[in-house]
């Protein structure tokens, strides 16, 4: 065990459960006033569900019996069973970091991949309905993924590598908000009334928060506080900057304009699609990956129009589109002067075409698992519980709906802007500040 090590393991744990907030913040102010503290919710909670969930069930289902080249954990780490701070684990992980610490990093990667799903979903999903589908999904749909990629099951035993979540985290949520979104429907007015964002400084807030927690997201995947993860952070740097810039310049040619949204959500398909790459790749590749995927996902956002599907924040575009490109793009940039892990380089690098191949099943074979489940799982809990409000609580808004608040006391503000504005009952001058 070394102390260094966990040191910086300890901070990158509490950094990459930060970006959950930095999600909500981020989803929250592309919504309408009325939603925004629905959409809060359903990212806090996820921390509450998962973080309990993860405990009980999730984390010995997604890494028991590790190496195994499997499908699914067993049960030997039930209930955080022999989970403690007092030895590393098995063998197979190598750790040099107390067990629990490598539980509990693995658990901030667990809660934030159902909240993305969230942005695909905005304005319309019932709160019971969402509490209910993430914590079937993460069970039957997270966990053998995570078990498949980062605990030695078959997916890595075939060869696939993804650093920190390409397949396990993005293209699962981003195939699971397009399975969601075509049972859910669209929203009210889609195609047809303006849904303008209602608060782009707090999205632009969620950006750097996001942006400065993908620091643990990424680097932290090296477990350990040593080159491999220098190389990682800045890797995750640069990508987030090149995907701006990409995104910007197509938006630029394209519409005539660069707007903020499009510089936070430019940064954010970068970060996307870094994350398998993190720790396999040069730095030159990462800027290269970085600006391609920012492009093409900006004009992956404009599938929904389309083909009719209503995936009211871009998290098909964003995290699926994303995800894809930074996994199938690893298989021409993986280079084992950066990571002796590589076994197959990239195309690019001389490896020859196996790890290309080994990385599109992976990420093809992720795509279809989870969106075939999560079709299933929001199938059932629509014929039962019901998975969307209903067409009054919709106009309404999910704050007054669903928690009975609201995010901003504007009738309370209106009635304060007209004591100040008009004379008081015995005619004295009206007061204006």
């Amino acid at each position: 065990m070394n102390t260094g090590d966990t040191a910086w393991l300890l901070v990158a744990t509490a950094l990459v459960l930060f970006m959950t907030p930095g999600l909500a913040f981020f989803y929250g102010g592309m919504v309408r006033s009325k939603n925004v503290l629905g959409m809060l919710m359903q990212n806090y909670v996820a921390m509450g569900v998962v973080g309990v969930l993860w405990v009980l069930v999730g984390f010995t289902l997604a890494f028991g019996h590790p190496g195994d080249g499997g499908f699914i954990g067993n049960f030997d780490f039930i209930g955080f069973k022999d989970v403690n701070g007092n030895g590393v684990g098995p063998e197979f992980f190598n750790l040099t970091i107390p067990f629990i610490l490598f539980a509990g990093y693995q658990m901030t990667f667990a809660i934030i991949t159902p909240a993305l799903i969230t942005g695909a979903t905005a304005d319309r999903m019932k709160f019971s309905a969402y509490v209910t589908f993430i914590s079937a999904w993460l069970v039957l749909v997270y966990t053998p993924v995570a078990h498949w990629v980062f605990a030695g099951g078959w997916l890595a035993d075939m060869g696939a590598l993804d650093f920190a979540g390409g397949a396990v985290v993005h293209i699962n949520a981003g195939a699971a908000a397009l399975a969601v979104v075509l049972v859910l429907g669209a929203r009210r007015g889609f195609g047809r009334d303006a849904m303008p964002p209602h608060n782009l400084p707090l999205t632009l807030l969620g950006t750097g928060i996001l942006w400065f927690g993908w620091a643990g997201f990424n680097a932290g995947s090296a477990l350990g506080a040593n080159g491999l993860a220098a190389q990682a952070l800045v890797n995750t740097f640069v990508a987030a900057s090149a995907a701006m810039l990409g995104w910007l310049v197509v938006e630029k040619v394209r519409d005539g304009h660069a707007t903020t949204l499009g510089a936070a959500s430019g940064a954010v398909a970068g970060l996307v699609a870094i994350t398998p790459c993190a720790g396999f790749v040069g730095t030159l590749p990462a800027i290269l990956i970085g600006f391609v995927t920012g492009g093409v996902c900006l004009l992956a956002i404009g599938l929904k129009n389309r083909f009719g599907y209503d995936d009211s924040l871009d998290v098909v575009g964003v995290h699926l589109v994303g995800g894809l490109m930074g996994s199938i793009l690893l298989g021409f940039f993986a280079d084992r002067s950066i990571n002796a892990i590589v076994s197959n380089e990239g195309l690019f690098i001389g490896g020859g075409a196996d790890l290309l191949v080994d990385q599109i099943v992976a990420s093809v074979v992720t795509l279809v698992f989870s969106f075939t489940v999560s079709f299933a799982l929001a199938k059932v809990i629509d014929k039962t519980i019901g998975l969307r409000i209903s067409a009054d609580e919709e106009l309404e808004g999910l704050d007054r709906s669903q928690h009975a608040e609201t995010a901003y006391a504007l009738n309370e503000l209106t009635s304060n802007l007209g004591t100040l504005t008009h004379p008081t009952a015995d005619h004295e001058p009206a007061r204006t500040h």
